[in-house]
């Protein structure tokens, strides 16, 4: 295990306070404190496992994101909403583009459908995953060759016109090299598409230590809309767009309930808390579960 990060990894202050103990609901059950920055409000997982120490983590049948398992009403449910999603997906990055279709690069492709829904579309498509088994899933049902994500480095400068990440960027371990990373393989008018968890949002409030979207350890960063611009404006680029993803506070609260095993009961405060934090995020759109950020040079 690592030492908790102080100072801050993004801003380098140490007014450094702990938030929650949570625990990892999804496999070992070991418990880890998040805690928060003060001055750029970024919280983080203390005592994370190192990089050569996560891989355990994640290897577990239901992991989502390796996985096309449908069995459970959770998984059932994440698949048919994906499909709808990734339509939408799709649909607004054309929109960016008036049409144009270009190189896109996907950091984290989990088992490929992203990627191969824009492939569909005419782009030209990199695709890095760091599970192997995912890789092969993306060769089976897409044809995909994924690239390994230490590939990442290794890509030419100036080259993409597009960058997703989608629920990925809390898993990263060196958030300053990936972003100078990016910055220096996007295209001059490129645009970088960063999706993350909203721990202000109202199910993240509602739920506290059980909120699904912290996922400890196996997520390192928890943010705000606050931390994600201070990150990006101080690596020299600039966010342009914030856009709720509307399903996120569905799923989240869901598993949120899982975990709370509150049992049938459980289903419908899950819809309840999901709409109830949705209608928070149409008055003001920084407090959805989750938030697709636009980032420009």
């Amino acid at each position: 295990m690592q030492a908790p990060f102080s100072p801050c990894p993004i801003c380098k202050k140490t007014e450094i306070a702990n938030s929650l103990s949570c625990k990892d609901y999804s496999l070992t059950n070991e418990p880890f404190e998040v805690i928060q920055c003060s001055h750029c409000t970024l919280k983080y997982t203390a005592s994370a496992p190192s990089i050569d120490q996560i891989a355990p983590y994640y290897n577990f049948p239901n992991y989502i994101s390796h996985t096309d398992t449908k069995n459970g009403l959770i998984n059932f449910l994440y698949h048919k909403i994906r499909s709808y999603t990734l339509d939408q997906k799709t649909a607004w990055i054309q929109s960016l583009f008036t049409g144009f279709k270009g190189k896109i690069l996907e950091v984290g492709a989990g088992t490929g459908a992203f990627a191969h829904a824009m492939q569909q579309k005419g782009w030209e498509v990199t695709a890095l995953e760091p599970d192997e088994a995912s890789r092969q899933k993306a060769l089976e049902n897409y044809n995909l060759n994924l690239l390994s994500s230490t590939t990442l480095f290794d890509l030419n400068e100036n080259t993409y016109d597009v960058i997703t990440l989608w629920h990925v960027l809390e898993h990263v371990h060196e958030l300053e090299k990936y972003i100078q990373t990016f910055k220096k393989l996007l295209k001059n008018k490129g645009k970088l598409i960063i999706a993350v968890p909203n721990y202000t949002s109202f199910d993240a409030q509602f739920y506290k230590k059980y909120w699904a979207a912290y996922d400890v350890p196996r997520h390192l960063y928890h943010f705000s809309a606050e931390s994600m611009n201070f990150l990006i404006n101080s690596n020299g680029m600039k966010v342009v767009g914030i856009k709720p993803m509307w399903f996120d506070s569905f799923y989240v609260s869901l598993l949120s309930e899982k975990y709370k095993k509150t049992g049938a009961f459980g289903l419908i405060r899950a819809v309840v808390v999901g709409l109830l934090s949705n209608l928070s995020a149409l008055k003001n759109p920084s407090k959805a579960s989750s938030l697709i950020y636009t980032i420009t040079h």
